[in-house]
């Protein structure tokens, strides 16, 4: 059963921890807020999370500062994930998952980290094993609204937030997405992005940033690092919105794109053009003229049904044209490919048949040039 643990007070401070002024900020080169000691400050909302059937922990974070991703989140293959966020330890994170990885629960992880931490009621933290044991932390003076949730699998965390349905939105949707086979990735983002839209993050008009963790062991990674998803947004308008695009763009997920059976005009006169050059279909003489629907007014008032049966017959042709030679086919893009290759536009990476602007150029300077030139 999930529990909702909150800390909240009467007078909310606009972006800083009750025991800081505002005189005591300033900003890093970076423009992320620090203290008089250059102690970084990520009062934010995150979440962290295992599959514990995949075995994948992961952890994600937005805030309304930018680059989030350097300090908060922190997840480790086959041990767990940890936030450390407010006024950021950020050694808590590998001490953290170092705790974990020792066997401690992370009840205890947190009496060890903060048992003499004379900052321990500026920070917050959530961390999670892989036994699916969680546990937070969120200080006396973090900035209203503070709290955290921990269910089945998560731990959800936030401070400075436009209050607690931030928190019941990004737990309720994690829960929603259980055993229905999404990937954790894709399963935090969504999450993390229903609180987003509850409001998220009190400080409107700040510059905002995302990150996203998600460890493996079954994928090394870069250099054997586990993390089979490592994606930072530093700066954007609508920062978790931009790492969904970049997931889904990057993982190739459903959603990244939109796409339909590519059949048109367009794909005809591609044709037209390969076949002239000597790239399609070199089977036929010449490529067959697109079939005309006409009507005879004239003819209609006094034989309006062989005008009909004649509008029918063109129609007839014109769809059975269409049908063999509006589809972007196999063919078609092996004469793509064959084109490209001679012209020197065969890249690496290229998707096969791919057309794209230079493509278009080359064609049609081609084709026209050999129209020009008569043969």
């Amino acid at each position: 059963m999930a529990k909702l643990r909150t800390r909240a007070w009467a007078v909310v401070l606009w972006a800083l921890p009750t025991a800081l002024s505002a005189q005591q900020l300033t900003p890093g080169r970076d423009g992320v807020p620090l203290d008089e000691q250059g102690a970084p400050f990520y009062s934010t909302f995150s979440l962290c999370a295992i599959d514990p059937v995949t075995r994948e922990a992961g952890v994600i974070v937005t805030t309304r500062v930018p680059f989030v991703g350097r300090a908060v989140p922190w997840a480790r293959a086959g041990v767990g994930a940890v936030a450390t966020q407010a006024q950021t330890m950020v050694e808590y994170g590998r001490r953290g998952l170092d705790l974990l990885e020792q066997g401690a629960a992370p009840q205890e992880v947190l009496g060890k980290l903060l048992a003499d931490d004379p900052l321990r009621e500026r920070r917050q933290l959530g961390l999670i094993d892989m036994q699916g044991r969680s546990a937070a932390h969120s200080g006396s003076e973090n900035g209203a609204w503070a709290g955290s949730r921990q269910g089945r699998n998560y731990t959800v965390q936030g401070n400075i937030l436009v209050g607690a349905e931030v928190i019941e939105s990004v737990a309720a949707h994690f829960e929603s997405t259980e055993g229905i086979g999404m990937p954790l990735a894709e399963r935090l983002i969504l999450a993390l992005e229903a609180g987003h839209k509850k409001g998220g993050d009190r400080r409107w008009g700040l510059s905002q940033s995302a990150a996203l963790r998600v460890a493996d062991p079954s994928d090394p990674g870069r250099g054997g690092d586990y993390l089979s998803v490592s994606i930072d947004v530093g700066e954007h308008a609508q920062p978790v919105a931009e790492l969904l695009r970049i997931y889904r763009t990057t993982q190739g997920r459903l959603g990244w794109r939109g796409f339909s059976e590519v059949r048109g005009r367009d794909v005809i006169e591609l044709k037209r053009m390969l076949h002239s050059l000597g790239y399609w279909r070199k089977d036929l003489a010449e490529f067959p003229k697109e079939p005309q629907v006409r009507r005879d007014v004239a003819a209609m008032r006094p034989v309006p049904d062989e005008v009909r049966r004649q509008v029918e017959e063109q129609q007839k042709a014109l769809r059975a044209y269409t049908e063999e030679f509006s589809l972007y086919d196999a063919a078609a893009m092996d004469a793509v490919n064959a084109f490209r290759k001679d012209k020197g536009l065969d890249y690496q990476g290229n998707a096969r048949g791919l057309v794209d602007e230079r493509l278009i150029e080359a064609l049609r300077e081609a084709y026209f040039a050999k129209l020009r030139s008569g043969k």
